[in-house]
């Protein structure tokens, strides 16, 4: 079980800033870190691990000096945005209607084409002065990116998005 802990969007504003460009080597690099750098927010805001040891369950990143290992859910979007669905996230995650009741901290998942397979995530850091949500995200490493990424070459006609709310 997770347990609820206050969520600090500053830390979670700070890491995205620091990080959205390079690579915390304190993490694996995965050639598609979209998911892996959004799990680094999260835990960079106070969200607790919920390691199990089994990679089909909870979330969780462990290294030791033989080996390192991770769930999906740390590393894979699609595992993520349905990991943050479970009773195991209830305490503090909520999916929300519409992206402009996003916060700095919050997340956004993307089904590029619309067959219910989660390809991309990002955290929110900020808002335009229209409060469009701006985004961070790795893959292709984005800073105060529009939440849409109409402009990406992934982007259809067809894009589902989903929106996290993280509680404080």
């Amino acid at each position: 079980m997770v347990y609820r802990a206050e969520y600090n969007r500053v830390a979670v504003y700070d890491y995205a800033c620091r990080w959205w460009n390079d690579r915390n080597l304190n993490f694996p690099n995965f050639s598609d870190d979209c998911t892996g750098f959004v799990s680094q927010c999260l835990l960079a805001g106070g969200i607790p691990m919920h390691y199990t040891g089994n990679v089909e369950s909870g979330w969780w990143f462990r290294r030791t000096q033989a080996y390192e290992s991770w769930s999906y859910s740390w590393s894979v979007a699609h595992s993520l945005r349905w990991y943050l669905s479970s009773r195991d996230a209830v305490d503090f995650a909520h999916v929300m209607d519409e992206p402009y009741d996003l916060m700095i901290g919050d997340l956004i998942f993307y089904d590029w084409n619309g067959d219910g397979v989660w390809q991309h995530s990002a955290v929110v850091v900020g808002h335009d002065p229209e409060g469009e949500p701006l985004v961070a995200a790795h893959s292709v490493n984005s800073f105060n990116r529009n939440w849409r990424y109409e402009t990406s070459q992934s982007w259809s006609v067809n894009t589902q998005y989903v929106f996290f709310h993280i509680f404080d």
